[in-house]
C-alpha cells in the first residue's frame, strides 16, 4: 500500500484480496459516510460492495442482489446501509427522489456508477476507483482527511495482523466504548478466535489543572503499557486476563486471547446471581494480595501504577460540578460558594481515606468489563478486561463499582447478598478491619457516583453520546446509598441543596 496526503493506493493480488478490502472498510466506514465505487465493467465494484455489506452484517451467506434495476437496496444493520447503481439513471435529480439525502443522514451509501449523478453526491464523498493490473487491481482511494484517517487506521491494522503472522484473517466489529478504544473479533485460519485492541494515541485535552489535561490529572492510560503490565500480574496471580500475543506500542494496536463472551448478565440484560457472587470473591482475593506498583513490561520501560491521590478523586467529583449541576439548573452554574463548600466535604473525606485499606484498583470492575467462564473454576471463571487505568488507591472502589454496577441496576437484595458475601471472605483474612472498609466504601461509592452522576451529561453534551443518560436515575439512587453512612452527612446536606439527593438519602 501506498499513500500521499491526497490518495490511498493498494494493489489487489485476487479476488480475495478485494474481498479483505472490503472487510476492512466495513471497519472504517461510518453513519454519514458516501463511498462512491468507479471503474469498467468487470473491475470489481460489486465485489467489493458485496464483501463490504456480509461483513457489515458478520453472515457470509447474506443475499447482496444487485441494485442495477431496482436501483437502491436498503440493508438494516449494525449501520443502515443504501446500495445505489446509477447506471440506470436517467437523470442525476432522480438521486434525490431515491430517497439518498435521507439514506445518507442516518446510515452508509454505496453507489456504483457515481458518474451518472455526480453533480448531486457530497462533496465529502469517499472515491474509490478500480481498475486492472496486471493479473489483479489496482485501488485509488480519495477522501476527506477524517475519513481517511479512518482509512488508514483500519490498514494499519490490517498490516499489524500481517506481521504477526495472520495476513489472511477475518476481522469483525466488536463492540466500542466510552473512550477512543475499539474491539475486533479476529478469525485466522487456525479457528481460534483472537481479540485485536484498536486503541489510537490519545490526543492531549485542553488544560483543566495546573496546565495538565483530565486524562494527565486523573490518571486515565494514554497508552498500551498499563494495560499490559497489569494484564501480565494479575494473569501471574492467577487471575484470569487475557494472553497478549502481539502489541504496536507506538500505534497501540493489540492482539490479545479471547476469554469469551458470556456475560454475568441474563438475556434480559439483568444480573445473574451466582456470577456476581463470583466476582465479589474473586475481588476478595484480589484484595488480599499485595501487588507490585512497580512493573516490568519490556526491557525499557517499567509501568508504575498510579497512585488515586487528591487530586484525581476531586477532579472526578468536579464533574458534579462542572456538568451535572449546569444540565440540572438549564445551563445556570454552581456558585462560587457551592463550589468551594463542596470541594471542602472532599478534603475531608479524603483525609479520612488516610488509613484505609489501599491495593490494586481496576477501577470500572463492572459488567461491561467480567467475562464469564462457566467452564473454569474459583477465581478463573471471572475473566477480567478494561483495567488499564488501573491505581492503588483504597480497595473498596472496585466493591462499589461491582455491588453498585453502573450499567445495570442491583436490587437491595442482591446488593446486602454481595456485600455480606465479600465480607465474609475478607473476615477469614488476618488483620481485616470491617468498620474501617464500611466507611470507605461509602466514601468511595460516593465519590465514583459523583463522577458519574457528571460523566453521563458530558458524554451527552460534549461527545454526542446521549444514551449513557439512561445510567442517571440509577447513579443517583446509588449516591442516596451512600449517602446513608453517617461520615457522609456533610456531603448528604450539600446535595439535598443542591437538588442532587433527597432528605430521606
Amino acid at each position: 500500500m501506498t499513500t500521499t496526503a491526497a490518495e490511498i493506493s493498494l494493489f489487489l493480488e485476487d479476488e480475495s484480496a478485494t474481498v479483505r478490502l472490503g472487510e476492512d472498510l466495513a471497519l472504517a466506514l461510518r453513519a454519514g459516510d458516501c463511498l462512491a465505487l468507479s471503474g469498467d465493467l468487470g473491475a470489481g465494484k460489486s465485489s467489493l460492495a458485496r464483501a463490504f455489506l456480509r461483513a457489515l452484517a458478520d453472515d457470509a451467506e447474506l443475499e447482496v442482489p444487485s441494485p442495477t434495476f431496482t436501483l437502491v437496496q436498503s440493508y438494516d444493520l449494525r449501520i443502515p446501509v443504501s446500495h445505489f447503481d446509477l447506471y440506470r439513471l436517467g437523470d442525476p435529480a432522480e438521486l434525490t427522489e431515491l430517497g439518498f439525502d435521507e439514506a445518507l443522514q442516518g446510515g452508509i451509501c454505496l453507489v456504483e456508477w457515481p458518474e451518472m449523478a455526480e453533480s448531486e453526491l457530497p462533496d465529502g464523498r469517499i472515491v474509490l476507483r478500480l481498475t486492472h493490473e496486471g493479473a489483479g487491481r489496482r485501488v485509488a482511494i480519495l477522501a476527506p482527511e477524517k475519513q481517511a484517517s479512518r482509512i488508514r487506521r483500519v490498514f494499519a491494522v490490517r498490516d499489524f495482523l500481517d506481521g504477526a503472522g495472520f495476513p489472511q484473517a477475518k476481522r469483525r466489529f466488536l463492540t466500542g466504548d466510552a473512550s477512543l478504544r475499539a474491539y475486533e473479533a479476529i478469525y485466522p485460519n487456525d479457528g481460534v478466535r483472537r481479540i485485536l485492541m484498536d486503541w489510537p494515541p490519545l490526543p492531549e485535552g485542553p488544560p483543566v489543572l495546573d496546565g495538565k489535561p483530565y486524562a494527565k490529572v486523573a490518571h486515565i492510560a494514554e497508552n498500551a503499557y498499563p494495560f499490559v503490565a497489569i494484564a501480565n500480574v494479575l494473569r501471574q496471580e492467577g487471575f484470569a486476563t487475557p494472553e497478549i500475543y502481539s502489541v504496536d506500542y507506538e500505534q497501540g494496536i493489540l492482539l490479545l486471547e479471547d476469554l469469551g463472551s458470556d456475560s454475568v448478565l441474563d438475556d434480559d440484560g439483568k444480573p445473574i446471581a451466582e456470577r456476581y457472587l463470583e466476582s465479589v470473591a474473586c475481588l476478595a482475593q484480589l484484595h488480599s494480595q499485595p501487588i507490585p506498583q512497580d512493573i516490568p513490561v519490556t526491557d525499557t520501560h517499567v509501568h508504575h501504577i498510579p497512585d488515586f491521590d487528591r487530586t484525581a478523586m476531586k477532579m472526578e467529583v468536579r464533574l458534579v460540578l462542572d456538568w451535572h449541576l449546569p444540565w440540572k439548573r438549564d445551563g445556570a452554574l454552581a456558585s462560587e460558594d457551592e463550589r468551594n463548600e463542596y470541594l471542602t466535604i472532599w478534603d475531608t473525606l479524603i483525609d479520612q481515606l488516610g488509613t484505609a485499606e489501599k491495593n490494586l484498583l481496576l477501577r470500572d470492575f463492572h459488567s461491561p468489563n467480567i467475562i464469564w467462564r462457566e467452564n473454569k473454576a474459583g477465581i478463573q471463571k471471572v475473566g477480567l478486561i478494561d483495567f488499564q487505568d488501573a491505581m492503588i488507591g483504597p480497595t473498596s472502589y472496585d466493591l462499589a463499582s461491582i455491588v453498585q454496577d453502573a450499567r445495570v441496576t442491583i436490587e437491595p437484595d442482591l446488593f446486602h447478598r454481595l456485600m455480606e458475601h465479600y465480607l465474609s471472605l475478607r473476615r477469614r483474612q488476618p488483620n481485616f478491619d470491617e468498620a474501617a472498609l464500611l466507611k470507605s466504601w461509602a466514601i468511595m461509592s460516593a465519590q465514583r457516583n459523583c463522577k458519574l452522576a457528571g460523566l453521563w451529561v458530558r458524554l451527552m453534551q460534549r461527545d454526542g453520546k446521549p444514551g449513557y443518560m439512561k445510567h442517571m436515575p440509577r447513579t443517583l439512587a446509588y449516591l442516596g446509598v451512600a449517602l446513608q453512612h453517617d461520615t457522609l452527612a456533610p456531603l448528604r446536606d450539600w446535595c439535598v441543596r443542591a437538588g442532587i439527593a433527597t432528605a430521606e438519602s
